[in-house]
Formats: structure tokens, C-alpha cells, sequence
């Protein structure tokens, strides 16, 4: 009896969308043991009938080359001593040849072989025709074709999970490329075909003239469409909803507390001219509730759904391609872009992809520079908030000192940090149209981790800075090192508070520079210094659990340091 389904393939085939149609959205993100790399687990079917899915990571070979590949072997050789495994190969039919090199190698293995020919409908669009029952008579195992963003196919590849067989196809090892050629040779037919709309795109965006403006017009759209999709989900429904609803409900609750009472501190915060301000009030069911919900979220909604869009059509690989050559100026390569991209929306997955980067030193330059010179979508949300109103003048010096720290900080990093910055090696997909219910399914999960992270760590803040303010911590602090931070850095000591908030959730702690009466040089100065400096508890956590207690600390002085000379470099030049 089947009880596990292995999921192999070499990246960029698909193999992830099968997981998603075959498991549904329901799954478990883990580590490999003793690595960083991560790996999905699901399940089809329920009860005694349940058969678990392992999504391995993507490999070209069983001879590897990478941490992730070493994964994806250990995990095979598990299946393989367990006995009641199967393997689905995930072949994409673009590029036959390529994928055959793998599925040789595990017809070598003790282990029962189904494939999955995925793909099935991008190689008919291209000329490329593949004789799928000649493909399975000459292998000796099922293959089935499959279009995963679709579905189709799917329903034929669970049937037939129980006819995967151990491969009997016999050859000398040493001939494997000679023995796949034959192979494509006999099963695969292609017709000439002129160049598609796509392709065409696809040359001029990944050719550096032509592809960094297109570059530069698809991020500036990105950001205009994140901003126009938040503001107007913050106009049309988080805020009318919180000051027509919710509020009311706080105000009659408010009075069964008592104003002024300590309870009353902390659950509903203080009371801005008799009524709630859920941007000053600060309480755990006012501001606590507020900011994640109806400030931050409509924003991180309109940040993923972009990103998916991105992915699914598949620029992102391309758009890491393009940028390798100037990333390597910072110790990274191309895909240390999409780390990057993903902090824009939350520094917690941005740190939790650098796992896609080959190297320790790589991982520890990308998190230690997101963390330090890219903000949050909670947290540029909130800058656009309090400097918005000042146009370029509020804003520019903000992003611009951002992003020259990123940029100086990687160099240095580069000469400072050993080790290899190895090339990029991905496979670029062609262009595609996103499939609307699966880029919806990985926009849902990735807001339930958004909000599964973020809100308690937001209610912690709130509730934290209530207790100091309370008890007069703040205030004796603001009186200690108000001298010094007014000297060096141009801030009140008020401002004291923000900063020291500002571990438990950044963009919670640039809210409360709203209500200090702040000109504009104080506000560029204080979110620099906010954004540099230690990022918010959840990111902290996962940064020490990616990079290990020892390089944990060195990236925590590298923002601190950072963060206080910058922020007095700018107090001398503003």
C-alpha cells in the first residue's frame, strides 16, 4: 500500500502547483533536518486511504551540487529504506531532454516511478509534440500528461498512483546523455514556429538595454498599483469599518473600564479629545487591532497579490537574471533578488527566503542588508503616512539614504565577509498568463502567515509600551539620553519611545512619531534610524534562527552602528 509520494523534479517545472492541486492549501512548511532548507508535506485523500505528499526541492541530478539537492537525495534514499514510497517525476515537456537526465537516474533506484509530464499545453504552443504512450512503452512506467495550473491531467495522475513501477530500462550509466538523446529522438517531433508575442518579450526583458527600463517601469508600476489597491481598501473598508463599527463598541466599553483607569490604559488607551484615535490612542482592541488590520494589511494584500503576479508569469527569473551583474557588486546574485522583493512586503519571509541563496556567507549578507535598508510594507506604509503630506521633499531623503546604506553596506560586505559568491544557475519558464485560483490560494496563505506572525507581536508592543509608559520607564529613559539624542541625532526625548518600541514592531513605533509634533527633518532622521536599526522581534527571532546565535549578533551590531552613524551624518547634512 502506497503511503508516501515523493515529488521530484528539476526546478521551475511545476512541481509545486502539482503539490498545491493535488494537497489542496492545507500543508506544513518544514526543515530538512540539520539544514535550512525547507521542504512542503501534505495530504491526498483522508482515513486509512490518506497517502502523505513530500514536495522535495528541485534538483538536476542525484549527483549534487547544492545544500538543496543534498536534500532532495537524502530525502529519496528515506523513501527508498522505507518501502512504501512512490516517486512522481515532474518532467516539464518544454525542455525533454534536460528533465530525462534525472528520471534515468531514478530508474536506477529501488523505487517505484510515475511521471508527471507537465507543461503538456506551453510545448503544444511551441511545436513541440511529445508521444506520451511511446514515452511510457519505452520506459517501462506511467507518464502522464499534465497542465498543473489547470488541473488537467491531475485527476488521471492520482488514478494511476498505484501502476508507478520500479524501472526496468536497461542501459550503461555511462551512456546516460547518449541514451536520452536517442530517446527525444524517437517520442518527440518539432515544428517551426515563429516567434510568439512572449517570446519576444521575454528576449527584450532579460537583454540589459532594453531589459532595465522595462525593469525600472514594471517595479514604479508595481508600487503605483500596491498603493492605489491599499489606499482604497483602507478608504472603502478598514476605515470605515473601524470608525463607523468598531470604534463605537470601544467608546462603550471605554465606559464600563473607567477612563483613566489602568485596565483602561491597556485595553483602550488614552482618549484623544473625549473620543479614540486609533492612530494615538494606543490600546491593545484600539490601536493594537488597528494598525495590523486597517492600516498594514491592505497594503500586504496588494504587495502579494502583485509579487504572485510577478511569479506566475514568470519575470521574477528573469528579472534575477538581468540584476545578477550588479548584485555580485554586493556579495549576492540574481535570486538574492527575490528575498529582497519579499522583504518590501514583510522582513519575516524576506529572511526566510534567503534559504534559496547556496551559501552561509551569501544568507548573512542578504538578511543582515534587508533588515537594516528595507522596509516593511507596515513599516513604508507608515512613512508615506507621517511624510506623504510633504511630497518628494518628506519622502525622497528617506529611500534615497536607504538605499545608498544598502548599497555601501553591501560593498563593504563584499570585501569584509569570506567566502564565494557563486554564479546564478536557474532555469528561465516562458512568459504565461497567471492561473487566477492558484495565485489566489498562495496570496491566502501567505496573509495567514503575515497575520499568524505579525498581530501578537503587534498586541505584545502595544501592551509592552503601555506598561513603560505606566510605570514611568520611558519618561526616566527620555530624561537619561534626551541630551544625547538631541545632540547627536536632532530628536526630542520623546522620540526615546518610538525607538525602543520599535524591536517589537517598527511600523508601530513610526506611528508614534505622529503625534510628537515632529518638522520634517526630524521625521527623515527618526525613520531611517527605525528602519536601521533592530528590526521588529518577529524578524529577530527568525534571523536567529537562520543564521545561528554568532552571526545573529555580528548583524545586530552591524544595524546598530549603522544606524546611529547615519542617523548623525544625517542631523549634520539635513
Amino acid at each position: 500500500m502506497i503511503k508516501k509520494v515523493l515529488l521530484m523534479g528539476n526546478p521551475n517545472v511545476g512541481k509545486s502547483v502539482i503539490f498545491s492541486r493535488l494537497t489542496g492549501v492545507k500543508l506544513i512548511a518544514s526543515n530538512y533536518p540539520g539544514t535550512t532548507v525547507e521542504f512542503c508535506q501534505g495530504c491526498i485523500g483522508s482515513g486509512a486511504e490518506k497517502i502523505e505528499v513530500v514536495d522535495a526541492p528541485g534538483t538536476y541530478s542525484l549527483e549534487p551540487t547544492s545544500p538543496a539537492e543534498e536534500v532532495a537525495v537524502a530525502m529519496l534514499d528515506r523513501a527508498i529504506a522505507a518501502k512504501d514510497s512512490i516517486v512522481v517525476n515532474v518532467i516539464d515537456a518544454t525542455n525533454l531532454e534536460r528533465n530525462l537526465n534525472l528520471t534515468l537516474q531514478l530508474l536506477k533506484k529501488d523505487i517505484p516511478v510515475l511521471i508527471a509530464l507537465n507543461l503538456w499545453d506551453e510545448a503544444k504552443h511551441i511545436g513541440i509534440t511529445i508521444d506520451a504512450e511511446s514515452l511510457e512503452r519505452k520506459l517501462g512506467i506511467p507518464v502522464v500528461p499534465t497542465v498543473a495550473i489547470t488541473g488537467e491531467g491531475i485527476n488521471v495522475l492520482v488514478s494511476r498512483l498505484d501502476q508507478a513501477r520500479c524501472g526496468e530500462y536497461d542501459f550503461v550509466d555511462d551512456e546516460r546523455w547518449h541514451e536520452v538523446g536517442r530517446i527525444v529522438d524517437q517520442v518527440q517531433t518539432i515544428k517551426h514556429k515563429h516567434h510568439t508575442i512572449g517570446e519576444r518579450l521575454g528576449d527584450l526583458t532579460i537583454h540589459p538595454w532594453t531589459g532595465i527600463p522595462i525593469a525600472l517601469l514594471v517595479v514604479a508600476v508595481l508600487f503605483f498599483i500596491i498603493r492605489l489597491i491599499g489606499e482604497g481598501l483602507i478608504s472603502l473598508v478598514t476605515d470605515p469599518f473601524f470608525n463607523n463599527i468598531w470604534a463605537p463598541l470601544m467608546m462603550k466599553l471605554s465606559a464600563v473600564l473607567v477612563p483613566g483607569s489602568f485596565i483602561h490604559k491597556i485595553i483602550i488607551g488614552q482618549l484623544i479629545d473625549g473620543s479614540i484615535d486609533f492612530g494615538q490612542s494606543f490600546g491593545i482592541l484600539t490601536t493594537g487591532l488597528y494598525v495590523p488590520f486597517g492600516a498594514v494589511l491592505p497594503y500586504i494584500f496588494a504587495f502579494y497579490l502583485a509579487l504572485s503576479v510577478l511569479e506566475d508569469t514568470g519575470y521574477l527569473p528573469r528579472l534575477a537574471v538581468l540584476l545578477d551583474n550588479a548584485l555580485h557588486i554586493i556579495g549576492l546574485h540574481g535570486m538574492a533578488i527575490i528575498p529582497m522583493l519579499l522583504a518590501c512586503g514583510c522582513n519575516v519571509p524576506g529572511v526566510m527566503a534567503t534559504r534559496i541563496l547556496e551559501t552561509k556567507r551569501e544568507r548573512f549578507i542578504a538578511a543582515t542588508l534587508m533588515s537594516i535598508s528595507i522596509p516593511c510594507m507596515a513599516q513604508t506604509a507608515m512613512i508615506f503616512g507621517l511624510l506623504g503630506k510633504h511630497g518628494l521633499r518628506g519622502l525622497l531623503p528617506v529611500f534615497v539614504t536607504l538605499f545608498a546604506v544598502w548599497l555601501i553596506t553591501g560593498n563593504i560586505f563584499r570585501v569584509a565577509v569570506k567566502g564565494e559568491s557563486p554564479e546564478i544557475f536557474t532555469e528561465i519558464p516562458p512568459y504565461r498568463l497567471p492561473h487566477l485560483p492558484t495565485m489566489m490560494k498562495k496570496v491566502w496563505m501567505r496573509i495567514y502567515w503575515f497575520t499568524h506572525d505579525a498581530v501578537p507581536f503587534v498586541l505584545l508592543g502595544v501592551f509592552f509600551v503601555n506598561l513603560l509608559y505606566a510605570f514611568g520607564v520611558i519618561p526616566l529613559i527620555g530624561k537619561l539620553v534626551g541630551p544625547l539624542t538631541a545632540r547627536v541625532f536632532g530628536l526630542p526625548f520623546e522620540a526615546i519611545g518610538a525607538l525602543l518600541i520599535g524591536f517589537f514592531r517598527k511600523d508601530l513605533a513610526v506611528g508614534m512619531l505622529a503625534p510628537l509634533g515632529l518638522n520634517i527633518k526630524q521625521l527623515v532622521i527618526a525613520c531611517v534610524m527605525l528602519t536601521m536599526s533592530f528590526p521588529c522581534i518577529a524578524t529577530f527571532a527568525v534571523l536567529l534562527k537562520e543564521l545561528g546565535v554568532l552571526d545573529m549578533i555580528k548583524a545586530a551590531i552591524v544595524m546598530l552602528a549603522s544606524a546611529f552613524f547615519v542617523g548623525g551624518l544625517l542631523n549634520l547634512i539635513l
